[in-house]
């Protein structure tokens, strides 16, 4: 059974930092897709940022790009998203997802990405709230 444990949320002034954590078990696919989406009421699911485990070919939503870092641990079951400069509209629960596909479906248009779509597993959430 496939299990995504996310941790690292929490509470941050604009600016600041947090640091997520992704703990993956029972999961066997090594070369696949993992990432994170976030998601605010009355929204859809956005895809933050991922990364295609087998070559490490990473994809970031525009938003946060140059100032978010995934990176996967050493054992390629634990996912980091390294977020800094946060804003207030970075504010979301934050989901670990893992696509078992060889291969990230990441698209984006309009500012907008996608993933996971459907696809794969996810974890029950960490919030993220960033106040001015």
């Amino acid at each position: 059974q496939v299990q995504l444990q996310e941790s690292g949320g929490g509470s941050v002034q604009a600016g600041g930092s947090l640091r997520l954590s992704c703990s993956a078990s029972g999961y066997p696919h090594t070369r696949s897709c993992m990432g994170w989406f976030r998601q605010v009421p009355g929204k859809a699911p956005e895809g933050v940022a991922a990364i295609y485990t087998g070559e490490g070919t990473t994809y970031y939503t525009d938003s946060v790009k140059g100032r978010f870092t995934i990176s996967l641990g050493n054992a390629k079951n634990m996912v980091y998203l390294q977020m800094d400069s946060l804003n207030p509209e970075d504010s979301a629960m934050y989901y670990c997802a893992a696509d078992p596909r060889p291969a990230c479906f990441w698209y984006c248009s309009g500012g907008y990405c996608s993933w996971p779509g459907g696809a794969g597993y996810r974890g029950q959430g960490t919030q993220v709230t960033v106040s001015s």
